[in-house]
């Protein structure tokens, strides 16, 4: 016991105080919180105000066009996009749409061409010449019947990457036709809006007991970033632990070691140490992501997606936590004994991925779980090993199942690594001493059985 532990905690503190532990350790909450923040911080940023001229010969249709993409129709529209997905919009969310809206749909400068009996050749010649001097952005040529269901409208622009401008101009050129084929047919627009008001579906969650809870509609996606948490790290320090293997064994540091301490004391201890490595760093990662998230989102003036965000029970933690020992154990035991067997890293890499395979199954599993949890399939793949530590901490998050189940999900994981573990160290002890050659399937199944 007192070597097995020496080789834990040698192994933990190895990787721990490894610079590239520590930096990955802090730096991955603040690059997730960056990669969902900052795009939205780049949209909002205002550029200059784009110049648009627009040729045609109905006043009415151009002040309809200019009201749609003013900056007070533009929050408008995005504040009936957002009540559909956020309940209970603050003030401060109200004031950030509108500035939003301001910066992204309401910035524009409006000149209305005159034709004076020119040709569309000539007003192209003119209107290009403008933007060749820098003083127009882009303009806007409007059929004479673009109330047709066939109107073909023309943008020619300086810029034809500004994708965000061209689509607000779609969507406001798409609103001003309907609106004169509205008043052609005699319907109002408040009349329409008032026929085409969308419901609202307040969904409950009624529980096994009957009790009626909140609804879990956004458990998918809380389910698959756990899931893929859990792949992520699993399949990291899986492989870490292959790459000590191999490198134990291609130094021949095993030949040392194995004078000191039993090879199955030193597999174990690697295992475990490793493992805390791992758990260590996956704690870290989900405090400090969950702060920095709250922070980010409370600052943003978005705080009702913090309120969309499931309750996750103390009690969800320790099964969660559970079931990433297991799975850990589960496939790193099978990364050492792939380690044990190959003899380089290219190897390696080769036989790496089956249990990666296995990893995608249980990760894709949160799709059919999280839609229904009591399904024969959820039920089945919750209990497999290999797959049931990413599946069942899902379903539980999902639905608590009975008991016996989950118990019976953490006994046959524990079996199946009682049985990798006794296989990995029989190879283990042989395959660390084994050179210049990968073993054959045959010759593996011998070390396996002799004693």
């Amino acid at each position: 016991m007192r070597k097995f532990l020496a080789v834990a905690k040698r192994e933990y503190f190895k990787i721990v105080w490894a610079k590239a532990f520590i930096l990955s350790t802090l730096l991955a909450p603040v690059f997730m919180l960056a990669v969902t923040f900052v795009p939205l911080l780049m949209f909002s940023i205002k550029g200059n105000a784009v110049r648009i001229a627009v040729v045609g010969d109905n006043p009415r249709f151009y002040n309809r066009f200019r009201d749609n993409l003013s900056s007070e129709k533009q929050n408008e529209k995005l504040k009936e996009k957002a009540s559909e997905s956020i309940k209970g919009i603050n003030i401060s969310q109200e004031d950030q749409m509108k500035q939003t809206a301001e910066q992204m749909g309401g910035n524009f400068q409006f000149e209305e061409f005159n034709r004076s009996g020119k040709s569309v050749e000539q007003i192209q010649q003119e209107l290009n010449e403008r933007i060749k001097a820098e003083n127009l952005d882009a303009y806007l040529i409007v059929p004479p019947d673009f109330d047709a269901q066939d109107a073909k409208f023309e943008l020619y622009s300086r810029n034809s990457s500004d994708f965000v401008s061209e689509n607000v101009i779609k969507d406001a050129l798409n609103d001003s036709v309907r609106s004169e084929r509205l008043a052609k047919a005699n319907i109002s627009e408040e009349k329409l809006k008032e026929l085409g008001a969308k419901i609202t579906l307040d969904t409950k969650s009624v529980d096994k007991t009957g009790e009626v809870k909140e609804s879990k509609s956004n458990l998918f996606f809380v389910g698959f970033a756990l899931a893929f948490l859990l792949y992520i790290t699993i399949t990291i320090y899986g492989t870490s632990i292959m790459g000590a293997v191999l490198e134990e064994k291609e130094t021949k540091i095993a030949e040392i070691l194995f004078s000191s301490a039993k090879p199955f004391e030193l597999m174990m201890g690697k295992l475990v140490g490793v493992g805390l490595a791992g758990l260590t760093q996956v704690s870290i990662w989900i405090f400090s992501a969950l702060i920095l998230l709250t922070y980010g989102v409370l600052l943003s003036g978005m705080g009702g997606l913090v309120d969309s965000i499931p309750p996750i029970s103390p009690v969800f933690v320790g099964y969660f936590f559970l079931f990433f020992i297991l799975g850990f154990f589960l496939f790193s035991t099978l990364f050492a004994l792939i380690g044990s067997i190959v003899t380089t890293q290219q190897e390696g890499g080769q036989f790496t991925l089956p249990p990666i395979m296995l990893l995608m199954v249980g990760l894709y599993s949160v799709i059919p779980i999280v839609r229904d949890p009591n399904s024969t399939f959820s039920t089945i793949v919750s209990m497999v090993p290999f797959v049931s530590p990413i599946a069942m901490p899902v379903r539980i998050l999902t639905e608590t199942p009975p008991f016996w189940q989950i118990g019976l999900s953490i006994l046959l994981n524990l079996l199946t690594i009682a049985a990798l573990v006794w296989v990995a160290a029989r190879v283990y002890r042989i395959g660390m001493l084994m050179y210049g050659k990968r073993a054959t399937i045959p010759e593996v199944w011998r070390w396996i059985w002799q004693n």
